[in-house]
């Protein structure tokens, strides 16, 4: 005996809802990384669900054709007790089987969520499902699950189909989100890392899959936050991933108005300041090293962008403050880099440099000044490799940032990732 429906368009009903993933929120002082809200990647979308008939046996076939009768005409009163009777006398697997899709099937009219997955794990428990449905099938549940916001169930159900399909990117996505739910960022992330890499095995991940690792692993506070940040730069190097790589650093790790400077020197460089508040920390920590002629040139700017405006609360007096500053020409550094007291003096010097545009002369003082017996080298050598990539000398900026040790190898990594991409 055999049925004579099957279950049809469940896909329509059982698609996941998209997903945001939430840009991490403002830590200490340092700005929110912005947007605020980035997408997940696509949400798994399932197609119509295979099933093949079965056969039913006599002892079970007359309980599930009522059954069946009842499901196709809406008869949702009488629904559950011909659902019992039928359970009740289902000897074999198909028996089971088909118990499943009619449980399906009045779920799938009733929009009943809980239903759908009880019926697919009637189905899946049956013994009778056919290799070819079984990815479907997971598929299905997993999805189910998700909507049913049970994360746990979700989880199992997304790495049934990553085992029977490993390189289903959509599943791996649902896997993913789901050990989000279940407070597992870690192994979401290490997921979105392993869906990056299969799709850059033939082309190239979307920046959605780079961005969600990011906000994940940052949320989380994860070792991993910074190089993920950087791998998203690397693929889309735009103003907006470095803004917010960059950020996300600055707020992971505390840094001394050197290193904050170096930073936003790198974002200036990329492109990369585009908030008035960027402007105001760079001129500001500029000001505070004594490099007048760099605050000057930020500010000048910021004011030609149109994010800063000189005559506001925030700027008057920084504005007012630095034009009775002193700045000095490409003749005062050259007398000042003869009689400097010491390498901090000298670095100062090159930083000077750096501002007027001579990166070659800012390139030699720093040389200088890694000859020195007091020098602080990573220091140095950092700044020798930002002026080198600024002159379009790759090979002696990377030789410079490599040499770079101690905390300011961090920002040295992001400097050479400058370097590939723009120098």
């Amino acid at each position: 005996m055999k049925l004579t429906t099957t279950v049809l368009g469940l896909g329509a009903v059982i698609a996941a809802a998209p997903l945001a993933a939430q840009m991490p929120s403002r830590t200490g002082q340092d700005e929110r990384p912005t947007p605020a809200a980035t997408p997940a990647p696509a949400p798994v979308s399932h197609g119509g669900i295979i099933t093949h008939q079965p056969k039913l046996s006599n002892g079970a076939g007359k309980a599930i054709i009522e059954l069946q009768e009842a499901v196709n005409k809406n008869d949702t009163a009488s629904i559950p007790a011909k659902l019992a009777a039928a359970q009740a006398v289902a000897k074999t697997p198909d028996d089971k089987y088909a118990i499943g899709i009619m449980q399906l099937k009045a779920a799938n009219a009733a929009k009943d969520q809980a239903g759908l997955a009880a019926g697919l794990e009637v189905m899946l428990a049956s013994g009778s499902v056919q290799p070819n449905e079984q990815l479907g099938l997971y598929t299905a549940l997993a999805s189910t699950y998700t909507n049913l916001k049970q994360s746990e169930r979700a989880t199992a159900a997304y790495k049934k189909v990553v085992e029977l399909d490993p390189n289903n990117v959509d599943a791996v996505a649902g896997l993913a989100e789901a050990q989000v739910a279940a407070g597992q960022p870690a192994a979401a992330v290490a997921l979105f890392q392993q869906g990056i890499k299969l799709q850059s095995a033939s082309g190239k991940a979307p920046e959605a899959w780079y961005k969600r690792a990011v906000s994940v692993a940052y949320g989380a506070k994860l070792p991993a936050t910074g190089q993920l940040a950087r791998e998203w730069v690397s693929a889309y190097p735009n103003a907006g991933s470095w803004r917010d790589a960059i950020a996300i650093y600055r707020n992971l790790n505390q840094q001394d108005v050197e290193g904050t400077l170096d930073l936003l020197r790198l974002m200036r460089a990329a492109g990369a300041l585009s908030a008035s508040a960027d402007y105001n920390l760079f001129a500001a920590a500029a000001s505070d090293q004594g490099n007048f002629l760099e605050a000057q040139k930020v500010l000048d700017a910021g004011i030609a962008a149109k994010h800063v405006d000189p005559a506001s609360p925030v700027f008057r007096d920084l504005v007012a403050g630095l034009k009775a500053k002193q700045k000095p020409t490409a003749a005062d550094l050259a007398v000042a880099a003869k009689t400097a007291a010491n390498t901090k003096a000298l670095i100062r010097i090159g930083d000077s440099y750096a501002a007027l545009g001579d990166h070659a002369k800012a390139a030699e003082v720093f040389r200088t000044a890694l000859t020195k017996p007091d020098v602080d080298a990573p220091v140095a050598n950092l700044h020798l490799g930002m002026a080198l990539a600024q002159s379009g000398d790759k090979a002696g900026a990377t030789a410079a940032l490599n040499a770079v040790t101690g905390p300011r190898s961090e920002i040295a990594k992001y400097w050479l990732l400058y370097l590939q991409s723009h120098a």
